[in-house]
């Protein structure tokens, strides 16, 4: 397993928002829920490249700007068409102000 790397701070990504941040080679998208639930997924579209830090946030749902594909940020599941194929979910946490996440090397 790859090591915890700190990625924002917690008031980095506001309340039913998302950030796109880059780990190593990796586009990672963090999403902020109502109720303080933080995730973390792959920031492009399955679809055809677009970040999805850039769509969205509703309801769990992330929706893609260029096609507006939706994707579970909780699950990576692709919800709608034209996405076909789901995007990675990463482990993310919160140690103080800080958000890990883990995304494999």
């Amino acid at each position: 397993m790859t090591d915890w790397v700190r990625v924002a701070a917690r008031a980095d990504v506001a309340e039913g928002a998302c950030l796109g941040v880059k780990v190593g080679g990796t586009e990672v998208a963090i999403y902020h829920l109502p109720g303080g639930e933080f995730c973390a997924t792959a920031n492009v579209c399955s679809h055809e490249y677009a970040l999805l830090s850039d769509g969205w946030l509703e309801n769990g749902c992330i929706e893609c700007p260029l096609h507006a594909a939706q994707f579970d940020v909780r699950t990576g599941k692709a919800m709608s068409a034209p996405a076909d194929e789901d995007i990675a979910v990463y482990p993310i946490k919160a140690e103080g102000d800080d958000l890990l996440v883990q995304v494999p090397g």
